[in-house]
């Protein structure tokens, strides 16, 4: 198949382009190479991808008039993952407006060309929809609770129009909600980046609250393959919402023991208030995925963060 992965260039984005070239796919990726964090880690992440006769990279913007049309004047792509997005709780605190036009306004252009052409579309959600709901855990039907940062609430505008665009036009439109994914080229802002670089260097780390808050901390490989399926699946199904976790939450302070096990060092914290935004807990019911996708996560977070490690050791 031809396949259109927006964010491309990214974490969960260059791990998907990977594992489609192995399977035979023409991939064209699409990225701006925001430079929310360093441009030189996007370049690295798609090194060897750049040097496959079958990937082809687009540097703009999902924000750029008309580009989605001139993508699919280029070629017509038999599958669409949009990945791209303005990402993480506390930037979208200080800039709400942009975040919607990325994470609302051009998404509803892509859906918009993706209905013109009736093309099957995997829209990468978030678990953050979930908000303040104090059930756990977490179920695709159940009602959510009220969002606590304009990214959970840009994720959630994008599944209500997901819906709505499924719904006037029958496009196959599924949407997954996705539980921390961490791995091997994981944002740098990220709470395991950060903690795992901050003991192998010897420097503080800051944890916020008391060390109880947890999360359900899924692998990128299985997240990957929850993709994978969802793109399989899309024409079958028309439309859906699926978590995509690891069903077993990781206390904070767990989480920090974990790494000073495999690091070899002892963490130096500093410990702050909880800040707005945070919700205290997230876990996933996976048992729709499982049912409808086939979606079986395999990686402990031990072997998750082993793999991540060595990786920031060897990069």
């Amino acid at each position: 198949m031809k396949m259109l992965v927006t964010g491309g260039a990214g974490f969960i984005g260059s791990h998907l382009c990977e594992r489609l070239l192995t399977e035979g796919h023409t991939v064209w990726a699409l990225d701006n190479f925001d430079p929310y964090y360093a441009i030189s880690l996007k370049e690295e992440n798609i090194t060897r991808l750049k040097k496959h006769p079958s990937f082809h990279l687009v540097r703009g913007d999902i924000r750029d008039n008309g580009i989605f049309e001139d993508l699919w004047r280029t070629f017509t792509p038999d599958r669409v993952v949009h990945l791209a997005a303005c990402a993480g709780v506390r930037p979208s605190i200080a800039k709400p407006a942009m975040y919607n036009d990325v994470n609302v306004t051009a998404t509803i252009r892509l859906f918009e060309m993706a209905q013109q052409q009736g093309t099957p579309v995997v829209f990468a959600s978030s678990s953050s929809v979930y908000g303040d709901s104090n059930r756990l855990p977490y179920k695709e039907k159940d009602a959510l609770g009220d969002p606590l940062s304009p990214y959970a609430a840009t994720k959630r505008a994008g599944e209500l129009m997901a819906s709505t665009y499924h719904h006037l036009y029958k496009i196959p439109i599924i949407c997954l909600r996705f539980f921390t994914v961490y791995g091997p080229r994981q944002r740098p802002d990220m709470a395991i980046h950060k903690f795992a670089n901050a003991l192998l260097t010897s420097q503080p780390i800051t944890l916020f609250g008391d060390g109880t808050t947890a999360r359900d901390y899924t692998y990128v490989d299985d997240i990957v393959n929850g993709i994978l399926s969802a793109v399989d699946h899309a024409p079958q199904l028309g439309y859906g919402i699926f978590n995509l976790g690891s069903a077993r939450p990781v206390q904070l302070l767990e989480l920090v023991r974990l790494l000073e096990k495999i690091i070899g060092k002892s963490a130096i914290i500093h410990w702050r208030e909880l800040q707005p935004g945070d919700v205290e807990i997230t876990t996933a019911d996976i048992s729709l995925a499982q049912e409808m996708l086939g979606y079986s996560p395999k990686t402990s977070i031990e072997n998750g963060l082993k793999h991540m490690v060595e990786w920031l050791m060897s990069y």
